[in-house]
């Protein structure tokens, strides 16, 4: 693909190109800015230059020194002008690359975020795309009028008399060899330092993430000393760059700056020759004395060059990765008849799917069962193109899903799982997920029908009770009736229970049995289960086991034909014994 090689020059020029007159005019004041902060080093030079000259006239100095004060407020004007232009195009370009970055979330395949730890994303949508910051507030226009000015005295250096303007630029070389070492293998510790910071970002939100587990088995000891490890490994990463660069560093600022080691000697010694006037020496030895500063602020904005180099790859190599590919363009299902044909699946080199050949057919009810890990969860995801299958087809009403658009596939199917998530938003505004035009007479119907209704009006302020994070501040039987409530309210033809219930109570599961049922009069349902009393009513029971289609047919059937279904249901049945002799 062509954005694969595309530079972060590249990258970064695509980021600014909405933004480009406001860098422009940024740069512009910024150089005006700098100028103006040489200035004064020529009027002092003047004013010096006249005092040798035992000129006594106060108006002159007085009139240089409102001058002086003048170019300086301007100055500070001016840099504040380009900072404040720099910094609002900054600021909507992170925010769109931030949109960028969700967006291309959207259309990832589901196994890259579930293999991607949150804290890995958080990492690089929020720190890393900070980091771009400092590049383009202050490195553009900073750093490109400080280089633009530190070169024009130079040249009037050399104008005023050449010998000088070699002078002033004696610490130049040895101040670019400590720059040179100081950023000696810069990448790969920017490198390391990024992926020790990403991991304890990972670790430190499954640490706050599992947090509740961790106390209830007594681990947080060793938890704790993961996050303990993490944190100590990501600030040596630093403190150990840093002790490497700080000798360099601090040679740099000591000798760039010293200037008047080289100037004074050799522009006395010129001066008593008679070769060098001394208004050109006081005028050079000012002007040379304003050198460092603009190239000490340039250098400075080497580690930002550096840096950006790192984050831009990062977040290119997620804008990269290869989207679920489908076309933009609605097209016309006649029915949700679903077919699987010769469907082979492989995550990560490892072969889940092996040539799965199935029908679903439309109105009906199709269960599947099996032991775990054996591709029941991958066909449901693979339906609802949560990935894209590696070989085979999958249909809809005879349409290849590959053909039809993401969001026609995301409006046709309402997926529910285990552990969907709820927003940190009111218990109305999750409901209303699934269908955002919704009224509140209509979420309020919906909850209603998916028993929702009563809980609901129990909490502290009804339908306007915030959920928390995750849903944190409800139980877990009632965040998964508003899923529920959720999915009816979008009213999808095609309805995937992908365990729908396993972690809920009795008393939820048949509150949530109840608001299924009415959810799919007239729809597609497919139903993964553990629970097989649940599902003896499909109308289809698919037993998949290894990555195949072990047997499917009706629960009376698979009892008589299938030997792993019979196990199955002679473990239900002993389960339900045992759970019934520890509630006597």
């Amino acid at each position: 693909m062509q954005t694969q090689e595309k530079t972060t020059f590249s990258w970064l020029r695509d980021f600014v190109a909405p933004h480009k007159s406001g860098y422009i005019a940024s740069v512009i004041y910024a150089i005006i800015g700098v100028a103006l902060s040489i200035l004064p080093y020529y009027f002092v030079a003047q004013m010096i230059v006249h005092l040798i000259r035992d000129d006594k006239d106060f108006s002159f100095y007085a009139i240089y020194c409102l001058i002086i004060t003048g170019i300086w407020l301007l100055r500070y004007i001016f840099h504040g002008i380009s900072t404040s232009l720099s910094h609002k195009a900054t600021f909507a370009v992170i925010s769109e690359v931030r949109l960028r970055l969700t967006d291309k979330l959207t259309r990832l395949p589901m196994g890259y975020l579930l293999d991607t730890p949150s804290g890995t994303l958080k990492n690089i949508l929020v720190e890393q795309t900070d980091n771009i910051e400092p590049m383009l507030s202050h490195v553009i226009p900073e750093m490109s009028a400080n280089l633009l000015i530190s070169i024009s005295v130079i040249l009037y250096l050399f104008a005023i008399d050449w010998r000088m303007a070699l002078a002033s630029l004696f610490t130049l070389p040895i101040a670019l060899y400590c720059l040179k070492k100081m950023t000696s293998g810069y990448g790969e510790k920017q490198r390391n330092s990024m992926e020790k910071t990403k991991r304890l970002n990972a670790v430190a939100v499954e640490y706050v993430g599992g947090i509740e587990v961790i106390k209830a088995f007594s681990q947080s000891a060793t938890s704790y000393e993961k996050f303990t490890i993490a944190a100590k490994e990501a600030a040596a990463s630093y403190i150990d760059w840093i002790r490497s660069s700080l000798t360099y560093f601090a040679t740099n600022l000591s000798v760039l700056p010293a200037v008047l080691v080289s100037v004074l000697p050799i522009g006395s010694l010129l001066y008593m020759q008679g070769t060098l006037s001394a208004e050109s020496f006081i005028l050079t030895i000012i002007l040379s004395l304003g050198i460092g500063a603009p190239l000490i602020s340039t250098m400075s904005h080497v580690d930002d060059l550096e840096k950006i180099h790192a984050v831009v790859q990062e977040i290119a190599a997620v804008l990269n990765l290869p989207n679920i590919e489908r076309p933009q363009s609605e097209v016309e299902l006649t029915d949700y008849d679903i077919s699987l044909k010769n469907v082979f699946f492989a995550y990560k080199e490892k072969q889940i799917l092996n040539g799965i050949n199935l029908n679903i057919p439309a109105g009906g009810v199709t269960a599947f069962v099996g032991p775990s890990g054996g591709g029941k969860s991958t066909i449901a995801k693979l339906i609802a193109s949560q990935w894209d299958v590696s070989d085979g087809s999958i249909s809809i009403g005879g349409v290849d899903v590959k053909q039809i658009p993401l969001s026609q596939v995301n409006e046709n199917i309402a997926y529910v799982t285990q552990d969907n998530y709820l927003f940190d938003d009111t218990v109305r505004n999750n409901i209303r997920m699934g269908k955002l035009s919704a009224s509140d007479d209509e979420v309020e119907r919906v909850a209603k029908e998916s028993g929702c209704h009563d809980f609901i009006m129990g909490l502290k302020e009804g339908y306007e009770t915030r959920c928390g994070g995750g849903g944190g501040h409800l139980s877990g039987g009632e965040r998964q009736r508003i899923t529920i409530a959720r999915a009816m309210l979008k009213n999808a033809p095609i309805v995937i229970l992908d365990e729908a219930t396993a972690y809920t109570d009795p008393e939820s599961e048949a509150v949530i049995q109840t608001a299924v049922s009415k959810m799919i009069t007239g729809k597609t349902l497919i139903v993964i289960a553990h629970r097989l009393s649940t599902i003896i009513d499909a109308d289809k029971i698919v037993v998949v086991k290894d990555g195949n289609i072990h047997a499917e047919g009706t629960h009376d059937e698979l009892l008589k034909n299938c030997s792993l279904y019979q196990r199955m249901w002679a473990a239900h049945d002993a389960g339900k014994d045992a759970a019934k002799e520890v509630l006597a």
